[in-house]
């Protein structure tokens, strides 16, 4: 039953970026109006803030650590989760399409759209990576005698959030893929793809949390400090942009963070 959950839930976020990718299909051949990016960056964005918080940060202060203070080894291991998807960040070419600006090491050998695959795939692996480690913990708990329900709540909770947000982000990943190929069909399928890094992630996170317990809370840490890095260069930045003088991007963010607050309540 626990296998069953744990490949549910890796597979859950994926399936939220595939939804997210079919609205390219509604839109057709309109583009997303600011207003609606500001509101979906901005809800994307409450979510995994909070899901970093509630989800990641906080069992890993509540973890047993003897070997250093407990405090420190949060610190070391979100600011690891940072250096990690900064060094990414730095080194893949990619495109950031919704800015139109580029980063990494400048290249001509790929291609602009496979450049915004690649700015979509970094911003995954801290997603794919954060929902594994929980499924992972919750798996090394029940296996010491845990409550199957509660254990895994916080776990669903987080592939459960992370599926949400992924709905809007896979809408907004697909409608530049959408005017750089003309096509609707192969905007779907690169939106889709790009949603396959984070089972794969995922399990790399199971097998680090479970086989490997005393890392546990370096692992929760790290990879909160992954998607709190995300979720500032990405994500908020667009939702809080100067396009359109109102306060769309910040309500969808306060809505996201508590709807994550919530869901972590209810399920825990």
């Amino acid at each position: 039953m626990e296998v069953l959950i744990i490949v549910l839930g890796l597979l859950v976020p994926f399936l939220g970026t595939t939804l997210g990718s079919s609205f390219i299909y509604i839109f057709k051949n309109r583009a997303m109006s600011v207003n609606l990016g500001k509101i979906f960056n901005g809800f994307a964005a409450g979510v995994m803030l909070s899901a970093s918080f509630f989800g990641l940060l906080l069992p890993a202060m509540e973890s047993e650590i003897d070997y250093m203070p407990p405090i420190l080894v949060i610190v070391l291991g979100f600011l690891i989760g940072v250096l990690i998807i900064f060094g990414i960040d730095h080194l893949v070419p990619h495109i950031h399409a919704q800015e139109k600006y580029e980063e990494g090491i400048k290249t001509s050998r790929i291609s602009r759209e496979q450049k915004m695959f690649l700015a979509v795939l970094i911003h995954n692996i801290p997603e794919g990576l954060s929902t594994g480690v929980t499924f992972g913990v919750a798996l090394a708990n029940f296996t010491t005698g845990g409550d199957l329900f509660v254990v895994f709540g916080s776990a669903i909770m987080l592939s459960l959030g992370v599926a949400i947000q992924n709905i809007p982000e896979g809408a907004i990943v697909s409608l530049p893929f959408k005017t750089e190929t003309s096509s609707a069909n192969k905007a779907f399928l690169y939106g889709t793809a790009t949603g396959v890094v984070e089972p794969i992630v995922g399990v790399l996170g199971v097998l680090l949390a479970y086989f490997i317990q005393p890392l546990m809370p370096w692992a929760l840490s790290l990879a909160a400090g992954c998607m709190i890095y995300v979720t500032i260069e990405d994500l908020v930045p667009t939702a809080v942009s100067g396009e359109g003088k109102n306060h769309y991007g910040i309500i969808s963010f306060i809505i996201g963070f508590l709807l994550m607050m919530v869901l972590d309540v209810l399920l825990s």
